[in-house]
């Protein structure tokens, strides 16, 4: 049975990892990772779109410059996506949300298994804790920037607008773009798995101190003494 400092550590660091793994499904499940407004022109009006989406799905909405609006529609982005680049950097943001998903799982898996037991393997201790954390959290940084990148310089919200637009758009004259909660809570995620990580670090040091302190008296103690 493990020590009831190790149980307490290592249900905490469970708990992060269950938490991360909520979040990470939350992020999946919903659409408001970016809102984007474009204005261009198309055929002889000035026309405002305001989108909303995340990997899978949004909502658009316009309106024209004589303040003619359009009824909010909602849109599949896979359907939508005909520039191969576009649609690459999409699948591999959702493959590396997905394995961060994966990851956080098995970490949370390892940590409630070392707070009943002590594991033989020396991967399932805290080697395999570090290992699941350290891939969610890299999946998630490389996430960040990847669908960053996939909304700037390879303009997502553009090539959405060009194939949910009523006429094609003939002239691009304004874009601004900001991020959603979806987004941003993924640096919630990365914050939980370096948490894991530094539970888990305290924890060794502790155990490592308390191995020192109870060799100590050893090493101390009398060489006539330890010859009798």
């Amino acid at each position: 049975m493990p020590s009831k400092r190790k149980s307490l550590m290592f249900a905490s660091a469970s708990f992060t990892s269950i938490f991360s793994f909520v979040i990470i499904c939350l992020v999946l499940a919903t659409k408001n990772w970016v809102s984007s407004t474009i204005s261009f022109t198309s055929g002889t009006a000035n026309m405002t779109m305001l989108y909303t989406y995340g990997l899978f799905e949004g909502h658009w909405s316009a309106t024209v410059v004589h303040g003619i609006s359009i009824p909010e529609s909602s849109f599949q982005v896979a359907d939508l996506l005909d520039n191969g680049t576009v649609k690459s950097f999409n699948i591999v943001v959702i493959f590396l949300l997905v394995l961060s998903l994966l990851s956080s799982f098995l970490s949370a898996g390892f940590t409630c298994y070392n707070a009943v037991s002590n594991p033989y393997q020396t991967f399932l201790g805290p080697v395999g804790a570090y290992t699941w954390n350290s891939i969610s959290g890299i999946c998630i940084l490389f996430t960040l920037i990847l669908f960053a990148v996939n909304v700037e310089a390879n303009e997502l919200s553009v090539q959405l607008a060009f194939n949910t637009s009523p006429s094609p758009p003939s002239r691009l004259y304004k874009l601004s773009n900001s991020y959603g909660y979806s987004y941003w809570i993924m640096l919630l995620i990365v914050l939980l798995n370096v948490a894991t990580i530094i539970i888990i670090v305290f924890y060794q040091k502790a155990r490592y101190s308390k191995r020192k302190e109870q060799e100590r008296p050893m090493e101390s103690a009398p060489k006539d003494g330890i010859l009798f």
